[in-house]
């Protein structure tokens, strides 16, 4: 667990990068570099950053087949319980990256504005 995080906010970090990086096994080929960048602000602030140079699967660059997967929705959810945003997609000049923000402190998403925020 990273020192100074709430349990529950280790435990997404810990999951995002375990489906980014399951992602990067599935989806960059053979010979694929991955990073894995996590940075805890002062405050709190959690960003994660998983950018591999692989050639991709060409079958999963379909934009509905990139949004239609259960691991980039299962970031999502997990990214929106805490109020954070999730960016995914080709990166230029090749690869994938996926880049997460999660918000200082144990902020949670209710039900009430959850709604908001999907509407």
């Amino acid at each position: 667990m990273a020192v100074g995080l709430p349990a529950g906010t280790a435990l997404a970090v810990y999951r995002i990068v375990q489906e980014a990086l399951t992602n990067v096994v599935k989806h960059a080929g053979d010979g694929a570099h991955c990073q894995v960048t996590i940075t805890v602000g002062s405050r709190g602030e959690v960003r994660i950053e998983v950018a591999d140079d692989g050639a991709g699967n060409p079958a999963a660059t379909d934009r509905v087949e990139l949004r239609g997967g259960h691991g980039l929705v299962g970031m999502r959810e997990r990214v929106m319980v805490y109020g954070g945003t999730l960016a995914a997609g080709p990166r230029p000049g090749g690869g994938f990256a996926v880049s997460a923000r999660l918000p200082p402190g144990p902020t949670h998403c209710t039900a009430a504005n959850w709604k908001e925020k999907t509407a």
